[in-house]
Protein backbone atom coordinates (compact mmCIF):
# COMPACT_ATOMS: atom_id res chain seq x y z
CA UNK A 1 0.00 0.00 0.00
CA UNK A 2 2.75 2.42 -1.07
CA UNK A 3 5.12 3.91 1.47
CA UNK A 4 2.50 4.94 4.00
CA UNK A 5 3.06 4.11 7.64
CA UNK A 6 0.30 1.73 8.67
CA UNK A 7 -0.89 1.11 12.22
CA UNK A 8 -3.52 -1.46 13.12
CA UNK A 9 -5.74 -1.38 16.18
CA UNK A 10 -8.91 -3.00 17.42
CA UNK A 11 -10.57 0.29 18.35
CA UNK A 12 -9.66 3.75 17.13
CA UNK A 13 -11.15 6.79 18.90
CA UNK A 14 -10.75 10.15 17.15
CA UNK A 15 -10.94 12.95 19.70
CA UNK A 16 -9.80 13.38 23.30
CA UNK A 17 -12.81 15.20 24.73
CA UNK A 18 -15.21 13.80 27.33
CA UNK A 19 -17.04 11.46 24.95
CA UNK A 20 -13.86 9.95 23.49
CA UNK A 21 -12.21 9.52 26.88
CA UNK A 22 -15.36 8.01 28.39
CA UNK A 23 -15.52 5.56 25.50
CA UNK A 24 -11.92 4.55 26.09
CA UNK A 25 -12.30 4.15 29.87
CA UNK A 26 -15.56 2.19 29.70
CA UNK A 27 -14.17 -0.05 26.96
CA UNK A 28 -11.04 -0.77 29.00
CA UNK A 29 -13.18 -1.48 32.08
CA UNK A 30 -15.47 -3.92 30.24
CA UNK A 31 -12.61 -5.74 28.56
CA UNK A 32 -10.78 -6.11 31.88
CA UNK A 33 -13.92 -7.60 33.44
CA UNK A 34 -13.97 -10.18 30.66
CA UNK A 35 -10.20 -10.69 30.87
CA UNK A 36 -9.94 -9.82 27.16
CA UNK A 37 -7.11 -7.94 25.48
CA UNK A 38 -7.83 -5.40 22.77
CA UNK A 39 -5.78 -2.48 21.53
CA UNK A 40 -7.49 0.86 22.16
CA UNK A 41 -5.96 3.84 20.36
CA UNK A 42 -7.07 7.46 20.89
CA UNK A 43 -5.86 10.30 18.63
CA UNK A 44 -6.26 13.97 19.63
CA UNK A 45 -5.45 16.92 17.34
CA UNK A 46 -4.61 19.32 20.18
CA UNK A 47 -1.04 19.58 21.44
CA UNK A 48 -2.22 17.88 24.62
CA UNK A 49 -5.46 16.59 26.07
CA UNK A 50 -7.59 19.58 27.08
CA UNK A 51 -5.90 22.20 24.91
CA UNK A 52 -8.89 22.36 22.55
CA UNK A 53 -11.60 21.76 25.16
CA UNK A 54 -14.08 24.48 26.04
CA UNK A 55 -17.31 24.26 28.02
CA UNK A 56 -19.32 26.24 30.58
CA UNK A 57 -18.87 24.07 32.63
CA UNK A 58 -21.32 23.12 35.33
CA UNK A 59 -21.18 19.35 35.45
CA UNK A 60 -23.63 16.74 36.66
CA UNK A 61 -21.35 14.44 38.69
CA UNK A 62 -23.57 11.34 38.80
CA UNK A 63 -22.56 10.15 35.33
CA UNK A 64 -18.89 10.12 36.38
CA UNK A 65 -19.79 7.79 39.25
CA UNK A 66 -21.08 5.32 36.66
CA UNK A 67 -17.88 5.56 34.64
CA UNK A 68 -15.24 5.59 37.38
CA UNK A 69 -14.37 3.60 40.46
CA UNK A 70 -15.01 5.27 43.82
CA UNK A 71 -11.30 6.01 44.16
CA UNK A 72 -11.11 7.49 40.66
CA UNK A 73 -14.23 9.59 41.21
CA UNK A 74 -13.00 10.95 44.54
CA UNK A 75 -9.90 12.29 42.78
CA UNK A 76 -11.87 14.20 40.14
CA UNK A 77 -10.58 17.79 39.85
CA UNK A 78 -13.92 19.54 40.33
CA UNK A 79 -13.51 23.21 41.19
CA UNK A 80 -16.52 24.19 43.34
CA UNK A 81 -19.88 22.73 44.29
CA UNK A 82 -22.79 24.93 43.21
CA UNK A 83 -23.91 27.03 46.17
CA UNK A 84 -25.88 29.85 44.51
CA UNK A 85 -28.13 29.30 41.49
CA UNK A 86 -29.92 32.32 40.02
CA UNK A 87 -31.59 33.10 36.69
CA UNK A 88 -31.82 36.77 35.72
CA UNK A 89 -33.70 38.64 32.98
CA UNK A 90 -31.71 41.63 31.79
CA UNK A 91 -32.94 44.68 29.96
CA UNK A 92 -31.02 47.77 29.00
CA UNK A 93 -32.05 49.59 32.17
CA UNK A 94 -31.97 46.90 34.83
CA UNK A 95 -32.61 43.29 35.77
CA UNK A 96 -35.12 40.97 37.42
CA UNK A 97 -34.01 37.86 39.30
CA UNK A 98 -36.53 35.08 38.72
CA UNK A 99 -38.05 33.62 41.91
CA UNK A 100 -37.97 30.11 40.39
CA UNK A 101 -35.79 27.88 38.23
CA UNK A 102 -36.87 27.50 34.59
CA UNK A 103 -37.43 23.83 33.66
CA UNK A 104 -34.19 21.83 33.49
CA UNK A 105 -32.09 24.74 34.82
CA UNK A 106 -31.77 23.66 38.46
CA UNK A 107 -28.08 23.10 39.28
CA UNK A 108 -28.46 21.76 42.81
CA UNK A 109 -25.75 19.17 43.48
CA UNK A 110 -23.78 20.06 40.36
CA UNK A 111 -20.10 20.99 40.19
CA UNK A 112 -18.37 23.94 38.52
CA UNK A 113 -15.24 22.76 36.75
CA UNK A 114 -12.69 23.40 34.03
CA UNK A 115 -13.53 20.77 31.41
CA UNK A 116 -9.96 21.00 30.13
CA UNK A 117 -8.70 19.90 33.56
CA UNK A 118 -11.38 17.19 33.78
CA UNK A 119 -10.26 15.77 30.45
CA UNK A 120 -6.59 15.82 31.46
CA UNK A 121 -7.54 13.76 34.49
CA UNK A 122 -9.69 11.32 32.51
CA UNK A 123 -6.81 10.83 30.07
CA UNK A 124 -4.57 9.70 32.94
CA UNK A 125 -7.26 7.28 34.12
CA UNK A 126 -7.52 5.87 30.60
CA UNK A 127 -3.78 5.50 30.19
CA UNK A 128 -3.55 3.67 33.50
CA UNK A 129 -5.96 1.16 32.02
CA UNK A 130 -3.78 0.59 28.96
CA UNK A 131 -5.35 3.03 26.50
CA UNK A 132 -2.80 4.47 24.07
CA UNK A 133 -3.25 8.24 23.67
CA UNK A 134 -1.43 10.22 20.99
CA UNK A 135 -1.79 14.01 20.92
CA UNK A 136 -0.82 16.49 18.22
CA UNK A 137 -2.10 14.32 15.37
CA UNK A 138 -4.70 15.82 13.05
CA UNK A 139 -6.90 13.43 11.08
CA UNK A 140 -8.27 14.66 7.77
CA UNK A 141 -9.62 11.63 5.94
CA UNK A 142 -11.64 8.47 6.46
CA UNK A 143 -10.52 5.16 4.98
CA UNK A 144 -12.88 2.63 3.40
CA UNK A 145 -12.39 -0.99 2.40
CA UNK A 146 -13.14 -2.54 -0.99
CA UNK A 147 -16.83 -2.77 -0.02
CA UNK A 148 -17.07 0.90 0.90
CA UNK A 149 -17.17 0.24 4.65
CA UNK A 150 -15.23 2.30 7.19
CA UNK A 151 -11.75 0.84 7.70
CA UNK A 152 -9.97 3.55 9.70
CA UNK A 153 -8.49 7.00 9.12
CA UNK A 154 -5.42 8.75 7.75
CA UNK A 155 -3.60 11.48 9.63
CA UNK A 156 -2.76 14.71 7.88
CA UNK A 157 0.24 15.06 5.60
CA UNK A 158 2.69 17.65 6.90
CA UNK A 159 5.53 19.64 5.38
CA UNK A 160 3.48 21.25 2.61
CA UNK A 161 3.58 24.88 1.52
CA UNK A 162 0.59 27.18 0.89
CA UNK A 163 0.08 25.63 -2.54
CA UNK A 164 0.22 22.06 -1.27
CA UNK A 165 3.71 21.48 -2.69
CA UNK A 166 5.98 19.11 -0.77
CA UNK A 167 8.85 20.72 1.14
CA UNK A 168 12.04 19.13 2.47
CA UNK A 169 10.30 18.30 5.74
CA UNK A 170 7.33 16.62 4.04
CA UNK A 171 5.89 13.66 5.90
CA UNK A 172 3.05 11.56 4.60
CA UNK A 173 0.21 10.94 7.04
CA UNK A 174 -0.15 7.65 8.85
CA UNK A 175 -2.84 5.13 7.99
CA UNK A 176 -4.60 3.80 11.07
CA UNK A 177 -6.64 0.69 10.34
CA UNK A 178 -9.24 -0.28 12.91
CA UNK A 179 -11.94 -2.89 13.38
CA UNK A 180 -14.12 -0.19 14.93
CA UNK A 181 -13.65 3.55 14.45
CA UNK A 182 -15.37 5.87 16.95
CA UNK A 183 -15.65 9.54 16.05
CA UNK A 184 -15.54 11.82 19.10
CA UNK A 185 -14.46 15.03 17.38
CA UNK A 186 -16.79 17.39 19.22
CA UNK A 187 -19.16 19.81 17.58
CA UNK A 188 -19.36 19.79 13.76
CA UNK A 189 -16.75 17.04 13.51
CA UNK A 190 -15.08 17.19 10.10
CA UNK A 191 -14.89 13.40 9.72
CA UNK A 192 -18.39 12.94 11.12
CA UNK A 193 -19.60 15.46 8.55
CA UNK A 194 -18.07 13.32 5.79
CA UNK A 195 -19.50 9.99 6.91
CA UNK A 196 -22.94 11.47 7.62
CA UNK A 197 -22.99 12.68 4.02
CA UNK A 198 -21.49 9.50 2.53
CA UNK A 199 -23.92 7.13 4.26
CA UNK A 200 -26.87 9.54 4.28
CA UNK A 201 -27.10 9.17 8.06
CA UNK A 202 -29.23 12.29 8.46
CA UNK A 203 -31.98 11.11 6.12
CA UNK A 204 -35.40 12.10 7.46
CA UNK A 205 -33.90 14.27 10.20
CA UNK A 206 -34.18 17.98 10.81
CA UNK A 207 -31.03 19.89 9.88
CA UNK A 208 -28.69 20.29 12.81
CA UNK A 209 -28.61 23.85 14.13
CA UNK A 210 -25.97 25.36 16.38
CA UNK A 211 -25.17 28.11 18.82
CA UNK A 212 -21.87 29.92 19.32
CA UNK A 213 -20.52 30.43 22.82
CA UNK A 214 -17.87 33.08 23.50
CA UNK A 215 -16.20 32.62 26.88
CA UNK A 216 -13.64 34.36 29.08
CA UNK A 217 -11.92 33.42 32.34
CA UNK A 218 -11.14 36.34 34.66
CA UNK A 219 -9.10 36.82 37.81
CA UNK A 220 -10.94 39.25 40.09
CA UNK A 221 -10.43 40.81 43.53
CA UNK A 222 -11.57 38.82 46.52
CA UNK A 223 -15.22 39.45 47.29
CA UNK A 224 -16.41 40.05 43.73
CA UNK A 225 -17.99 36.58 43.54
CA UNK A 226 -18.04 33.48 45.67
CA UNK A 227 -16.82 30.11 44.44
CA UNK A 228 -19.81 27.96 43.57
CA UNK A 229 -22.06 30.85 42.50
CA UNK A 230 -24.01 30.27 39.27
CA UNK A 231 -25.87 33.02 37.43
CA UNK A 232 -27.65 32.60 34.10
CA UNK A 233 -29.01 35.59 32.20
CA UNK A 234 -31.38 36.07 29.28
CA UNK A 235 -32.57 39.16 27.48
CA UNK A 236 -30.20 42.08 26.87
CA UNK A 237 -28.38 42.52 24.55
CA UNK A 238 -30.29 39.92 22.51
CA UNK A 239 -33.52 40.80 20.74
CA UNK A 240 -36.42 38.47 21.52
CA UNK A 241 -37.75 36.48 18.53
CA UNK A 242 -34.68 37.48 16.51
CA UNK A 243 -31.80 36.10 18.61
CA UNK A 244 -31.96 33.15 20.99
CA UNK A 245 -29.47 32.68 23.80
CA UNK A 246 -28.19 33.92 27.12
CA UNK A 247 -25.23 34.44 29.38
CA UNK A 248 -23.56 32.53 32.19
CA UNK A 249 -21.42 33.68 35.12
CA UNK A 250 -19.74 31.05 37.31
CA UNK A 251 -17.69 31.72 40.43
CA UNK A 252 -14.59 29.54 40.70
CA UNK A 253 -11.85 29.03 43.26
CA UNK A 254 -8.86 31.39 43.51
CA UNK A 255 -11.10 34.40 42.78
CA UNK A 256 -11.73 33.39 39.18
CA UNK A 257 -14.87 33.97 37.12
CA UNK A 258 -15.93 31.95 34.07
CA UNK A 259 -18.42 33.84 31.97
CA UNK A 260 -19.75 33.89 28.47
CA UNK A 261 -22.59 34.52 26.06
CA UNK A 262 -24.18 31.75 23.97
CA UNK A 263 -26.22 32.75 20.91
CA UNK A 264 -28.11 30.56 18.44
CA UNK A 265 -26.72 30.81 14.91
CA UNK A 266 -30.18 30.81 13.33
CA UNK A 267 -30.45 34.61 13.32
CA UNK A 268 -31.14 36.50 10.07
CA UNK A 269 -28.96 39.59 10.53
CA UNK A 270 -25.79 39.22 8.41
CA UNK A 271 -24.03 41.79 10.62
CA UNK A 272 -24.73 40.09 13.96
CA UNK A 273 -21.55 39.57 15.98
CA UNK A 274 -21.62 37.23 18.98
CA UNK A 275 -18.19 38.34 20.18
CA UNK A 276 -19.26 41.99 20.16
CA UNK A 277 -22.57 41.08 21.81
CA UNK A 278 -20.64 39.37 24.60
CA UNK A 279 -18.51 42.48 25.14
CA UNK A 280 -21.65 44.64 25.28
CA UNK A 281 -23.27 42.16 27.69
CA UNK A 282 -20.30 42.57 30.04
CA UNK A 283 -20.98 46.29 30.31
CA UNK A 284 -24.40 45.68 31.90
CA UNK A 285 -24.09 46.63 35.60
CA UNK A 286 -25.37 43.23 36.70
CA UNK A 287 -22.46 41.55 34.88
CA UNK A 288 -19.70 44.14 35.20
CA UNK A 289 -19.88 44.17 39.01
CA UNK A 290 -18.39 40.66 39.07
CA UNK A 291 -15.43 41.79 36.93
CA UNK A 292 -14.61 45.12 38.59
CA UNK A 293 -10.84 45.66 38.85
CA UNK A 294 -10.20 42.19 37.41
CA UNK A 295 -8.21 40.98 34.40
CA UNK A 296 -8.67 38.39 31.66
CA UNK A 297 -6.80 35.10 31.96
CA UNK A 298 -8.14 33.26 28.95
CA UNK A 299 -10.51 33.60 25.97
CA UNK A 300 -12.16 31.00 23.78
CA UNK A 301 -15.12 30.19 21.56
CA UNK A 302 -17.01 27.03 20.64
CA UNK A 303 -20.14 26.01 18.78
CA UNK A 304 -22.75 23.71 20.32
CA UNK A 305 -25.27 21.44 18.52
CA UNK A 306 -28.71 22.67 19.55
CA UNK A 307 -31.11 20.86 17.24
CA UNK A 308 -31.88 18.18 19.81
CA UNK A 309 -33.33 14.71 19.32
CA UNK A 310 -34.97 15.43 15.97
CA UNK A 311 -31.72 16.70 14.44
CA UNK A 312 -29.50 13.80 15.46
CA UNK A 313 -28.23 11.60 12.62
CA UNK A 314 -28.09 7.83 12.76
CA UNK A 315 -24.90 7.49 14.79
CA UNK A 316 -23.61 4.08 13.71
CA UNK A 317 -22.70 2.32 10.49
CA UNK A 318 -20.55 -0.69 9.57
CA UNK A 319 -17.40 -0.53 11.75
CA UNK A 320 -18.33 2.99 12.89
CA UNK A 321 -19.94 4.83 15.82
CA UNK A 322 -20.29 8.57 16.51
CA UNK A 323 -20.42 9.90 20.09
CA UNK A 324 -20.84 13.18 21.96
CA UNK A 325 -21.32 16.54 20.28
CA UNK A 326 -20.44 15.06 16.88
CA UNK A 327 -23.73 13.16 17.03
CA UNK A 328 -25.65 16.03 18.64
CA UNK A 329 -25.94 14.73 22.21
CA UNK A 330 -26.75 18.02 23.95
CA UNK A 331 -29.74 19.38 25.87
CA UNK A 332 -30.38 23.01 24.98
CA UNK A 333 -32.80 23.43 27.89
CA UNK A 334 -29.98 22.65 30.33
CA UNK A 335 -27.24 24.21 28.20
CA UNK A 336 -25.38 21.00 29.00
CA UNK A 337 -23.94 18.15 26.99
CA UNK A 338 -21.00 16.74 28.96
CA UNK A 339 -23.10 14.21 30.89
CA UNK A 340 -24.73 13.10 27.63
CA UNK A 341 -21.34 12.87 25.91
CA UNK A 342 -20.03 10.66 28.73
CA UNK A 343 -23.10 8.42 28.60
CA UNK A 344 -23.01 8.12 24.80
CA UNK A 345 -19.37 7.05 25.02
CA UNK A 346 -20.25 4.41 27.60
CA UNK A 347 -23.05 3.07 25.40
CA UNK A 348 -20.69 2.92 22.41
CA UNK A 349 -18.05 1.10 24.46
CA UNK A 350 -20.53 -1.51 25.67
CA UNK A 351 -21.65 -2.02 22.08
CA UNK A 352 -18.06 -2.48 20.91
CA UNK A 353 -17.43 -5.19 23.52
CA UNK A 354 -20.51 -7.10 22.42
CA UNK A 355 -19.43 -6.76 18.79
CA UNK A 356 -16.01 -8.25 19.58
CA UNK A 357 -17.66 -11.10 21.47
CA UNK A 358 -19.70 -11.87 18.36
CA UNK A 359 -16.81 -11.29 15.99
CA UNK A 360 -19.08 -8.97 14.03
CA UNK A 361 -18.68 -5.21 13.72
CA UNK A 362 -21.39 -4.69 11.11
CA UNK A 363 -24.09 -2.06 11.49
CA UNK A 364 -26.58 -4.77 12.41
CA UNK A 365 -24.54 -5.51 15.53
CA UNK A 366 -23.58 -1.91 16.22
CA UNK A 367 -27.30 -1.02 16.19
CA UNK A 368 -27.12 -2.08 19.84
CA UNK A 369 -25.61 1.37 20.44
CA UNK A 370 -28.94 2.99 19.57
CA UNK A 371 -30.79 0.46 21.74
CA UNK A 372 -28.59 1.31 24.73
CA UNK A 373 -29.02 5.05 24.17
CA UNK A 374 -32.80 4.65 24.04
CA UNK A 375 -32.76 2.73 27.33
CA UNK A 376 -30.55 5.29 29.06
CA UNK A 377 -31.28 8.65 30.66
CA UNK A 378 -30.22 10.23 27.35
CA UNK A 379 -33.57 9.34 25.81
CA UNK A 380 -35.48 10.28 28.96
CA UNK A 381 -33.85 13.71 28.94
CA UNK A 382 -33.71 14.55 25.23
CA UNK A 383 -36.87 13.04 23.74
CA UNK A 384 -39.50 14.89 25.84
CA UNK A 385 -38.02 18.25 24.77
CA UNK A 386 -37.29 17.31 21.18
CA UNK A 387 -39.18 20.38 19.89
CA UNK A 388 -37.88 22.79 22.54
CA UNK A 389 -35.33 24.66 20.43
CA UNK A 390 -37.71 24.98 17.49
CA UNK A 391 -40.57 26.53 19.48
CA UNK A 392 -38.25 29.05 21.10
CA UNK A 393 -38.05 30.74 17.70
CA UNK A 394 -41.52 32.07 18.61
CA UNK A 395 -39.92 34.16 21.37
CA UNK A 396 -39.65 33.85 25.12
CA UNK A 397 -43.38 34.26 25.83
CA UNK A 398 -45.07 32.09 23.20
CA UNK A 399 -42.09 29.74 22.99
CA UNK A 400 -42.09 29.40 26.78
CA UNK A 401 -45.79 28.51 26.74
CA UNK A 402 -45.20 25.87 24.07
CA UNK A 403 -42.29 24.53 26.12
CA UNK A 404 -44.64 24.20 29.08
CA UNK A 405 -47.10 22.24 26.94
CA UNK A 406 -44.30 19.87 25.93
CA UNK A 407 -43.42 19.20 29.55
CA UNK A 408 -47.00 18.05 30.11
CA UNK A 409 -47.43 16.09 26.87
CA UNK A 410 -43.99 14.45 26.77
CA UNK A 411 -42.84 16.55 23.84
CA UNK A 412 -45.94 16.71 21.67
CA UNK A 413 -46.80 20.21 20.55
CA UNK A 414 -48.84 21.78 17.76
CA UNK A 415 -47.54 24.53 15.46
CA UNK A 416 -43.84 23.72 15.80
CA UNK A 417 -41.82 26.02 13.52
CA UNK A 418 -39.82 24.33 10.79
CA UNK A 419 -36.13 23.88 11.53
CA UNK A 420 -33.92 25.55 8.92
CA UNK A 421 -30.13 25.22 8.63
CA UNK A 422 -28.32 28.19 10.17
CA UNK A 423 -26.63 29.25 6.92
CA UNK A 424 -29.97 29.36 5.15
CA UNK A 425 -31.45 31.68 7.80
CA UNK A 426 -28.96 34.45 7.04
CA UNK A 427 -30.45 37.26 4.98
CA UNK A 428 -28.70 39.27 2.30
CA UNK A 429 -27.98 42.86 3.32
CA UNK A 430 -30.69 44.10 0.96
CA UNK A 431 -33.27 41.61 2.25
CA UNK A 432 -32.78 42.09 5.97
CA UNK A 433 -35.62 44.26 7.27
CA UNK A 434 -34.55 44.71 10.88
CA UNK A 435 -32.09 47.18 12.35
CA UNK A 436 -28.62 45.68 11.75
CA UNK A 437 -26.57 44.79 14.80
CA UNK A 438 -23.83 47.23 13.85
CA UNK A 439 -26.42 50.03 13.85
CA UNK A 440 -28.29 48.90 16.96
CA UNK A 441 -25.12 49.15 19.01
CA UNK A 442 -23.16 51.69 16.99
CA UNK A 443 -22.31 53.72 20.11
CA UNK A 444 -21.15 50.66 22.07
CA UNK A 445 -18.70 49.08 19.65
CA UNK A 446 -15.58 50.76 20.99
CA UNK A 447 -13.54 48.54 23.31
CA UNK A 448 -11.79 50.00 26.36
CA UNK A 449 -9.23 47.14 26.69
CA UNK A 450 -10.09 46.87 30.39
CA UNK A 451 -13.60 45.42 30.49
CA UNK A 452 -14.20 44.97 26.77
CA UNK A 453 -11.79 43.75 24.11
CA UNK A 454 -11.44 43.44 20.37
CA UNK A 455 -11.19 40.05 18.68
CA UNK A 456 -7.44 40.12 18.16
CA UNK A 457 -6.94 40.61 21.91
CA UNK A 458 -9.20 37.62 22.45
CA UNK A 459 -7.07 35.52 20.11
CA UNK A 460 -4.01 36.52 22.12
CA UNK A 461 -5.69 35.24 25.30
CA UNK A 462 -6.61 31.97 23.53
CA UNK A 463 -2.90 31.39 22.82
CA UNK A 464 -3.84 30.22 19.32
CA UNK A 465 -0.86 29.34 17.12
CA UNK A 466 -0.65 27.86 13.61
CA UNK A 467 2.18 26.93 11.27
CA UNK A 468 1.77 29.74 8.74
CA UNK A 469 3.56 27.82 5.96
CA UNK A 470 0.91 25.10 5.68
CA UNK A 471 -2.02 25.11 3.24
CA UNK A 472 -4.83 27.29 4.59
CA UNK A 473 -7.18 25.01 6.54
CA UNK A 474 -10.23 27.21 5.87
CA UNK A 475 -11.31 26.41 2.35
CA UNK A 476 -13.31 28.83 0.19
CA UNK A 477 -15.33 26.31 -1.78
CA UNK A 478 -16.29 28.42 -4.78
CA UNK A 479 -14.20 31.63 -4.95
CA UNK A 480 -16.25 33.15 -7.75
CA UNK A 481 -19.58 32.62 -5.96
CA UNK A 482 -18.01 33.71 -2.67
CA UNK A 483 -17.04 37.01 -4.24
CA UNK A 484 -20.35 37.67 -5.97
CA UNK A 485 -22.62 36.47 -3.16
CA UNK A 486 -20.91 36.15 0.22
CA UNK A 487 -19.00 39.40 -0.16
CA UNK A 488 -21.15 41.56 -2.46
CA UNK A 489 -24.61 40.47 -1.26
CA UNK A 490 -24.00 39.44 2.36
CA UNK A 491 -21.28 41.97 3.13
CA UNK A 492 -18.92 39.15 4.18
CA UNK A 493 -21.04 38.02 7.12
CA UNK A 494 -18.07 35.81 8.09
CA UNK A 495 -16.27 38.92 9.32
CA UNK A 496 -19.12 39.53 11.77
CA UNK A 497 -19.87 36.04 13.05
CA UNK A 498 -16.27 34.81 13.35
CA UNK A 499 -15.18 35.47 16.97
CA UNK A 500 -11.47 35.52 16.10
CA UNK A 501 -11.15 37.98 13.18
CA UNK A 502 -10.14 35.28 10.73
CA UNK A 503 -12.17 36.91 7.94
CA UNK A 504 -11.48 40.56 7.07
CA UNK A 505 -13.43 42.55 4.47
CA UNK A 506 -10.90 44.65 2.58
CA UNK A 507 -12.04 47.61 0.48
CA UNK A 508 -9.55 49.01 -2.01
CA UNK A 509 -9.31 52.73 -1.27
CA UNK A 510 -8.77 53.59 -4.95
CA UNK A 511 -11.32 51.38 -6.72
CA UNK A 512 -13.74 50.49 -3.92
CA UNK A 513 -13.38 46.81 -4.85
CA UNK A 514 -14.14 44.48 -1.96
CA UNK A 515 -12.21 41.32 -1.22
CA UNK A 516 -11.51 38.77 1.48
CA UNK A 517 -8.37 38.84 3.54
CA UNK A 518 -8.05 35.65 5.55
CA UNK A 519 -6.09 35.35 8.79
CA UNK A 520 -6.27 31.59 9.32
CA UNK A 521 -3.60 31.81 12.01
CA UNK A 522 -6.22 33.43 14.31
CA UNK A 523 -8.59 30.44 14.15
CA UNK A 524 -9.76 29.09 17.52
CA UNK A 525 -11.46 26.07 15.91
CA UNK A 526 -15.04 27.03 16.80
CA UNK A 527 -16.20 26.03 13.26
CA UNK A 528 -18.80 28.79 13.05
CA UNK A 529 -17.70 29.53 9.47
CA UNK A 530 -18.39 25.94 8.40
CA UNK A 531 -21.89 26.23 9.87
CA UNK A 532 -23.05 29.80 9.19
CA UNK A 533 -21.36 30.86 5.94
CA UNK A 534 -24.04 31.46 3.27
CA UNK A 535 -24.03 29.06 0.29
CA UNK A 536 -21.82 26.69 2.28
CA UNK A 537 -19.07 29.14 1.40
CA UNK A 538 -16.42 27.88 3.83
CA UNK A 539 -15.34 24.37 4.79
CA UNK A 540 -13.34 24.01 8.00
CA UNK A 541 -10.63 21.35 7.78
CA UNK A 542 -8.07 20.28 10.33
CA UNK A 543 -4.80 22.21 10.33
CA UNK A 544 -1.57 20.51 11.36
CA UNK A 545 -1.73 18.55 14.60
CA UNK A 546 -0.98 20.64 17.65
CA UNK A 547 -2.09 23.87 15.97
CA UNK A 548 -4.90 25.98 17.37
CA UNK A 549 -5.75 27.35 20.80
CA UNK A 550 -3.93 26.30 23.96
CA UNK A 551 -6.64 26.35 26.61
CA UNK A 552 -5.72 25.71 30.24
CA UNK A 553 -8.82 26.63 32.25
CA UNK A 554 -11.64 26.33 29.70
Amino acid sequence: MSSKDIISTDVLIVGGGPSGLATAIELANKLEQKDEKKRILLIEKGSEIGSHILSGAVLMPEVFKELLTTEEFDAMPFDSKVSTDVTVKLDENGQIELPFHPPYMNNSGNQIASLAQICKYLAKVAQNKGVEIYTGFAVDDMLYDENGKVAGVKTKDTGLDHNGEKQKNYQEGTVVEADITILAEGTRGSLAKKVIHKFNLDSGKNPQIYSLGVKEIWKVPEGNIEAGAVYHTFGYPLKDKSEFGGGFIYGMSENRVALGLVVGLDYEDPTFDTHAAMQIWKTHPYVSKFLKDGSVLEFGAKTLPEGGWNSMPKYYEDNLMIVGDSAGFLTTARLKGVHLAISSGMCAAQTAVEAFDKGDTSKDTLAKYETLVNKSFIYKEMHPIRNMRAVMNDGMVLGGLKMGVQLITGGTCLFVPKTIADADETKKLSDYKGVPFKDRFAEKLEWDKKLTFDKVTGVFHSKAMHDEHQPVHLVVNNPEEFQSSNIEEYGLSCSAFCPAEVYELHTDRHTGAKSLRMHAENCVHCKTCDIKSPNGGITWTTPYGGDGPEYTYM
